[in-house]
C-alpha cells in the first residue's frame, strides 16, 4: 500500500484523535489534493506551517497506529476473508484441507494474536 492511501487509512481510523486544525490540513492535502501552497494562502499561514502541521498530524496517525494496531488488523481481516471465501470455492471440489484452511481463517479472526496449531485447531 502506497504512502498516500496508508495515511487515508489510518486516518479512517484515528482522526477524530487529532486536532481540529490537524483533520483540516490533512482532508485539504489528502481527500481534497490541495498542494501545501495551496493550502497556506487559503488558510493565511507559511508552506512550512502547513508541513509541519501536517508532519505532525501523520506522526500522530503512525503513533496511534503502532499503540492501538487497528488498520493492520482490518487489513489482515480483510485479506484472512478474502482467502476464507477463496477456500469455500474450492470445497465445491470437496478437498478436506479447504476445510481445515478455512476453520484456521475463522478461529483467526475470532481470536487475533492466539497462535494456531499446524492442524488448525485450537
Amino acid at each position: 500500500m502506497d504512502r498516500f492511501a496508508w495515511i487515508n487509512l489510518l486516518y479512517d481510523f484515528y482522526g477524530p484523535l487529532l486536532t481540529d486544525r490537524q483533520r483540516q490540513l490533512l482532508e485539504l492535502y489528502y481527500e481534497q489534493d490541495y498542494s501545501l501552497g495551496e493550502i497556506a494562502g487559503e488558510l493565511s499561514v507559511t508552506r512550512q506551517a502547513v508541513h509541519d502541521t501536517l508532519k505532525r498530524a501523520e506522526e500522530s496517525l503512525e503513533y496511534f497506529e503502532r499503540k492501538l494496531n487497528l488498520a493492520m488488523r482490518y487489513l489482515n481481516d480483510r485479506n484472512r476473508i478474502g482467502e476464507a471465501l477463496a477456500v469455500l470455492d474450492d470445497l465445491a471440489g470437496g478437498r478436506e484441507e479447504a476445510l481445515i484452511r478455512l476453520r484456521q481463517l475463522l478461529r483467526e479472526m475470532r481470536e487475533p494474536g492466539k497462535p494456531i496449531s499446524e492442524n488448525g485447531v485450537l
